[in-house]
């Protein structure tokens, strides 16, 4: 087969988003919070666009958007205070008086009296801090490892430990890092789990609980056994086994497990540094009679427009500057590009929210028993656009209504067909469950066919492998471990 090089043309379609179409894109899923930056971002690099503040200021004071007849009122006025300075407004000349009392504190000259400037303190002298688990272990290390080599060594072991306080990182690992024994590696690491946390740097769970058995000086055997061969059947919840494997009555397990229970699973998490995150809703549904209304939260954002300024500059320079004018058509195409692609945002996210609104009245009247599923592409086909449109619009985005604040997210979910054809949300499914668990015999769990058996009765046939499967999504323990729990709570 001979190989050779040829130039030839072909005619394909392809698909090229425009600078316009991706700056419209990427302004759909942002926050009002991070839209301000990007407005703020384009005011300064675009002369062409202004706050409309800036604008009304100038109008003001050039005349501009006044009837011919108060422009001539104004600039009557402004030649009369040309003409008779002695005529000026009387709040300048208040001002006049006002200064003329504090005169003494705007001269130059000595005083007498001087008073020593006061030192103000640094603003960081105010700032508190939580210690973080890491500043935490450093802090006691150098108050517990003199020597460099040790110091070298608690500092790596205290860098791989995560969260929960476990060392993430292999003891191996960390001696071949700092080139020493494993045994010295382990001899470090022995005394940073009796820092505080006690427990932290431990590689599992038993290890863990242990170290804090030693430090608080349990010594009851039956308890160190069953951390250290028995934690399989705990998790499980296996009490009659654990029973026979200590040798001890069943009401005797529930006495060790109290103690375990006592201990710190997750030792590193005393130190936690989570925050709490305040939401500002993107969306206001508000009720007014029998309709809710939405609004788009614009609090804070900016108002803009085109510079009339610039606008004539532009009709201006077309003979006289050819480059002045290509620099400024060129930003008022895209100065016109992105407050088009402002208010496209603004539509897609009020026709979504709009929608979201009115499929779920019935929800916002009654509650979740009353929440109707709704999927990405129902909406996309209902106002227009595509799915993965939807989805950028419903990111990071929030709608206080009068039943609270929630998450676009939260309404899009998946739906089951009930026995009469109708379609049924998934949340509503799980809240059934959660409901019926709650209110079992706790004698005699419910177990997921007979979950399934209940909810039949009520019009929803639910297949159990699906009904398991939102069990463990709300974090709903088996039958038959719910029980157990029961039973070790009840005995004595």
């Amino acid at each position: 087969m001979v190989m050779k090089q040829r130039l030839d043309q072909r005619q394909v379609q392809k698909l090229i988003l425009a600078p316009a179409l991706q700056q419209a894109i990427r302004l759909l899923p942002l926050t009002n919070l991070e839209l301000i930056e990007i407005i703020d971002s384009e005011i300064a690099q675009n002369p062409v666009i202004e706050l409309e503040e800036e604008t009304f200021q100038r109008q003001v004071k050039e005349g501009n958007g006044k009837t011919p007849k108060e422009r001539s009122e104004l600039e009557k006025q402004l030649e009369k205070m040309r003409d008779n300075p002695q005529d000026q407004d009387a709040e300048y000349q208040n001002e006049a008086d006002f200064e003329s009392h504090f005169q003494e504190y705007f001269g130059d000259g000595f005083r007498p009296s001087v008073v020593g400037r006061k030192e103000i303190p640094s603003i960081e002298n105010f700032l508190s801090k939580t210690p973080s688990l890491w500043d935490h272990l450093n802090w006691q290390a150098n108050l517990t490892f003199f020597d460099p080599k040790d110091r070298e060594i608690s500092q790596q072991i205290i860098g791989n430990i995560n969260e929960d306080g476990y060392l993430s990182t292999p003891v191996e690992e960390i001696a071949r890092q700092c080139e020493i024994t494993i045994e010295r590696a382990n001899e470090v690491r022995e005394k940073i789990k009796v820092f505080d946390p006690v427990g932290v740097g431990s590689l599992d769970l038993r290890e863990a609980l242990l170290a804090q058995m030693d430090y608080l000086q349990m010594t009851n055997e039956t308890t160190k056994t069953l951390v250290t061969q028995c934690l399989p059947l705990l998790e499980k919840s296996d009490f009659s086994q654990l029973a026979k494997a200590l040798q001890i009555p069943l009401s005797e397990v529930k006495f060790h497990i109290e103690i375990i229970k006592a201990l710190d699973p997750t030792p590193g998490r005393k130190y936690s540094q989570e925050r709490t995150f305040y939401v500002v809703p993107d969306i206001l549904v508000t009720k007014e009679g029998n309709e809710y209304k939405v609004v788009l939260n614009d609090e804070g954002l900016p108002r803009l427009r085109i510079s009339s300024y610039y606008k004539k500059l532009l009709a201006t320079t077309s003979k006289d500057n050819p480059e002045a004018h290509r620099f400024l058509k060129d930003k008022m195409k895209k100065a016109l590009w992105f407050l088009r692609s402002l208010n496209q945002r603004d539509q897609t996210i009020f026709k979504v929210a709009k929608y979201i609104v009115d499929k779920q009245q019935d929800f916002l009247e009654k509650g979740l028993d009353y929440i109707k599923p709704l999927t990405l592409m129902e909406i996309a086909q209902e106002i227009g656009v595509h799915e993965s449109t939807v989805g950028r619009v419903v990111a990071n985005k929030y709608l206080t209504t009068p039943r609270g604040v929630f998450s676009l997210k939260y309404f899009f979910h998946k739906s089951l067909v009930g026995d009469y054809g109708e379609e049924i949300s998934s949340l509503r499914i799980k809240e059934k469950i959660k409901k019926l668990v709650e209110s079992e015999d706790r004698n005699r769990p419910l177990s997921d066919i007979e979950i399934g058996e209940l909810l039949a009765k009520e019009n929803l046939k639910i297949a159990r492998r699906t009904i398991a499967k939102y069990r463990k999504q709300l974090k709903i323990l088996p039958s038959h471990i719910r029980k157990r729990k029961f039973v070790m709570e009840g005995s004595s």
